[in-house]
């Protein structure tokens, strides 16, 4: 979370091919994926096709504020997120797919936990996403090697501990080349995530896999490797754009154009775009028929009340409904998040009437870009 970082785009030679099509963890956590094709495949695999809805919610940084927080909750001895989280629990909880954004990496278990720049969080903060209800977290981000390839592999393997499947970040070239898979309303669905980059930190030596790197050509490649291998709605996490700005920079605007338009048989590639990294509200809008989330905040951050917008973020949850042979978005809409410094330091759900000013810039900043015209609307 460097300020006023750019977008680079970082060209991976990494292409998903045929190998997506065998999805080993997808096998593992949900059995084989079904064939493609919207209502053919649930009932071959036996499941009620019904509309369902996904959560994306922003950027989990635990700065020591928060830590200390976690450790006050668990009493002194280990670390409990789950309080911090609880009042977006229910929001997240009955979505049917809900997805996070994990920035930092894991530390072990003894610590040293540290903040910015170079994160190291404790690794009991994936089992309060479990808790919480989140299905899976995308990982790719400008953190993610700031403890180096032992804090990726101590991340992943916290959250595969805790049930929380992840996209981004792999620790082995087999593991890279397979998104994270899950089940919904009869649907098979795909979750991809990238970053622009790493804060200059190289790539693991001889793993040029560890992170994926976001270059357009790969995305697009990635989501019709994915559609081949039986998903049928491809969501995409990407951390990209300018931090501490509200509005999207000109990258942003040219990706979420070029990665839309891509299209395999009339039909799109991807489904859904879910920004992160810019630690304030961005707006949403529907690019090329597609919706995009370009920023969506902070979800866990905690920053000096009036010096900082980072303790604001959105909550993005998309109904996904059963058109023809395929699946489109069938209701849009936003809820507004908060994390109130307290003390204690809790994450909220704003309101008019729980913290009206929030809500106010939230809103502004989502419905900036003409959102309320395509159909988005404030979730309760």
């Amino acid at each position: 979370m460097r300020i006023a970082r750019r977008t680079k785009l970082v060209v991976s030679g990494l292409i998903l091919g045929a190998v997506a099509a065998c999805s080993a963890q997808g096998a593992i956590q949900r059995g084989s994926a079904p064939p493609s094709g919207t209502q053919e495949a649930a009932r071959a695999d036996g499941a009620d096709v019904r509309p369902f809805t996904v959560v994306a919610t922003g950027d989990v940084i635990p700065y020591p504020s928060i830590i200390r927080q976690a450790r006050n909750d668990a009493g002194g001895s280990g670390y409990d997120f789950s309080r911090i989280l609880a009042g977006i629990r229910p929001v997240v909880e009955r979505a049917d797919l809900a997805i996070c954004h994990m920035e930092t990496p894991y530390g072990p278990p003894e610590g040293p936990f540290t903040g910015y720049p170079m994160f190291q969080s404790p690794p009991e903060v994936a089992r309060a996403l479990r808790t919480t209800g989140y299905d899976s977290c995308s990982t790719a981000s400008n953190h993610t090697l700031d403890a180096g390839a032992a804090g990726l592999g101590r991340t992943l393997d916290a959250l595969d501990a805790a049930g929380v499947r992840h996209a981004g970040s792999a620790r082995s070239a087999a593991e890279a080349v397979r998104p994270a898979r899950m089940r919904a309303g009869g649907a098979d669905v795909a979750h991809l995530a990238y970053t622009y980059g790493t804060n200059g930190v190289p790539l693991p030596e001889g793993k040029p896999w560890a992170v994926n790197l976001l270059d357009p050509d790969r995305v697009t490649a990635d989501a019709r490797a994915a559609r081949r291998a039986g998903a049928d709605v491809v969501l995409v996490s990407l951390h990209w754009g300018t931090e501490w700005q509200q509005a999207p920079d000109a990258q942003q605007l040219d990706l979420a154009r070029r990665l839309t338009a891509a299209r395999t048989g009339g039909h799109p590639d991807i489904d859904l775009l879910i920004g992160t990294h810019n630690h304030v509200p961005q707006p949403y809008e529907k690019v090329n028929g597609t919706w995009v989330v370009y920023g969506l905040g902070d979800q866990v951050a905690s920053f000096v009340p009036g010096l900082y917008r980072g303790n604001d973020g959105s909550m993005a949850r998309f109904t996904f409904a059963p058109k023809g042979d395929r699946w489109t978005v069938s209701k849009a809409e936003f809820l507004v998040g908060h994390s109130d410094t307290g003390p204690p330091f809790r994450v909220v759900t704003a309101t008019e009437k729980r913290f009206p000013d929030v809500r106010d810039r939230v809103r502004e900043a989502v419905l900036s870009r003409g959102a309320a015209q395509d159909g988005l609307t404030e979730g309760k």
